[in-house]
């Protein structure tokens, strides 16, 4: 049997930019939905889409901001969404629903990243929620306008080496460590590409996710100048030390290519990494490189699934 989960050799590679991996690209008639498309990635991601000619729906928390950011982009919209609410969930979609526009991609890339601990909807841990199960009800109830050729893209992280889904708690109610956190939402991004690719291929819904590599954006806001310090990411005088960080058109490179390369033309539930399918994390020679198995395994994939409509009591495929 053939393991997909190889670079494909694309050409592009870690600082290939996102209009670098457009070049040359027309995408005139193409519609892509870009949750957090006003800030950090997302900006770039939306930027590089509208200048290849696509049309693009920015979702975002603050509207009025995403207004700004975006106000010199053609062919962008904004709509309000807030991933953390179901109910603002609901009513997006009801809205991208009733103008039917199918949707050529669906980029999940807005997150939170290391926050405080903190709670919502009934009580769930805020990245799990925020990051997985907001962009899972998306997608679901978009699912009538991405049949037929769409590609979904889930922005993961290298974060998921951190941690896979722990099953006994996976809420944190019994402690919380901002870092397993997130490394567990990151972890659940990975593994719904991978389902959703099989559940929904026979529709023409093909769903690829990613790492973007390390790159300084509001997603760091809720770290201090000393973590970020401790971390190697700045010296003593908060200077960035890092040369390994991308910059945000860098950043967003990824999940543009995985939303339009033909290269991707029947592949899917894929983790790709500097804008090529990456290596298992276990042929890797060095840490944090390419996607762990638990991030992929089919029976984690499915069981996260069912934990995720249960939550969000969301209609499925």
């Amino acid at each position: 049997m053939i393991d997909h989960q190889t670079p494909l050799g694309s050409g592009f590679g870690a600082r290939s930019t996102a209009s670098d991996v457009l070049a040359g690209r027309d995408l005139t008639g193409r519609f892509a939905v870009v949750t957090g498309g006003h800030s950090g990635l997302g900006l770039e991601t939306t930027r590089a889409l509208a200048a290849a000619g696509a049309e693009v729906l920015v979702a975002a928390r603050d509207p009025v901001a995403a207004r700004i950011a975006t106000q010199d982009m053609p062919r962008t919209t904004v709509d309000a969404l807030d991933l953390s609410d179901l109910g603002s969930v609901r009513r997006f979609a009801e809205g991208v629903l009733q103008a039917g526009r199918p949707i050529d991609g669906l980029i999940n890339n807005a997150g939170l990243m290391a926050c405080p601990e903190t709670r919502v909807g009934p009580g769930w841990e805020a990245q799990f929620a925020t990051n997985h199960l907001g962009p899972f009800a998306l997608t679901n109830r978009l699912l009538p306008l991405l049949a037929g050729g769409a590609r979904v893209i889930a922005v993961s992280s290298a974060g998921h080496h951190l941690l896979p889904i722990r099953w006994d708690d996976v809420m944190f109610a019994g402690g919380y460590d901002k870092w397993h956190a997130y490394g567990q939402s990151k972890t659940a991004n990975a593994l719904f590409a991978a389902h959703l690719d099989r559940l929904g291929q026979d529709r023409g819904i093909r769903a690829f996710s990613l790492h973007p590599g390390k790159i300084f954006t509001p997603l760091q806001r809720h770290l201090t100048q000393d973590e970020m310090i401790a971390e190697g990411w700045l010296d003593a005088q908060g200077t960035p030390a890092d040369p390994t960080f991308k910059t945000p058109a860098q950043g967003a490179a990824t999940q543009v290519w995985a939303a339009t390369s033909p290269l991707l033309d029947g592949l899917g539930g894929l983790y790709c990494e500097d804008c090529d399918v990456a290596v298992r994390a276990e042929a890797a020679a060095v840490p944090f490189v390419g996607v762990k198995a638990y991030a992929v395994d089919p029976d984690e994939a499915a069981r996260l699934w069912a934990l995720s409509v249960a939550l969000t009591e969301t209609a499925v495929i």
